[in-house]
């Protein structure tokens, strides 16, 4: 029997099976309109031919979840569009495309010890650990003598995602960040 959830319990990120098509789950709603049943709106991409689609299900609609196995590799480059990974037991190598990693290209870094997601042979994904210790590349210096607590400012980090941080922050700091919202959490 195929591994199947409630469409409520979806979560971003997660990979689906649809027929005989594997979607990743990019952005998805819970909806409970006034007197109306409940639905999940769901924008996802189809991992093959990377179109977008948009779904909508009751919420106690079963999906089946695509079963997935995952090797522990190593991030090795960036070759234009491509992303190469090797599997450090058999030093075997996979390419995978920026569509199919999506918004995890901010937070790898050549060396990085990352899962990688298998459907059948095939990659289709990475797990990202829960945070990530990335050095500031650019950002604007803080204003001396401020001292409003909420104050935030940009910085560009080495893989070139834009987090927002507090003033004291510099070029140069070894800052960590949630890999899932993409917020600054701390110096590193």
């Amino acid at each position: 029997m195929a591994d199947t959830v409630q469409a409520k319990r979806l979560r971003k990120g997660q990979l689906i099976k649809v027929g005989n098509d594997l979607f990743r789950i990019l952005e998805l709603h819970h909806l409970t309109p006034g007197n109306l049943r409940a639905h999940v709106q769901c924008r996802m991409r189809n991992i093959r031919s990377l179109t977008l689609q948009d779904v909508k299900w009751r919420s106690e609609e079963d999906i089946e979840r695509a079963v997935l196995d995952e090797k522990e590799m190593q991030y090795l480059y960036k070759d234009g569009d491509s992303y190469c990974f090797m599997d450090t037991s058999t030093y075997e190598q996979v390419h995978m495309s920026a569509e199919v990693l999506g918004d995890a290209t901010g937070f790898i870094i050549p060396d990085a010890l990352i899962r990688v997601e298998f459907y059948g042979e095939e990659p289709v994904g990475i797990e990202l650990p829960q945070t990530v210790d990335l050095v500031v590349k650019e950002t604007v210096p803080g204003i001396k003598g401020a001292t409003a607590s909420n104050q935030i400012k940009p910085a560009t980090l080495e893989t070139g995602l834009v987090v927002q941080v507090p003033p004291f922050v510099n070029e140069g700091d070894k800052i960590r960040v949630n890999t899932e919202t993409g917020e600054y959490l701390g110096r590193a």
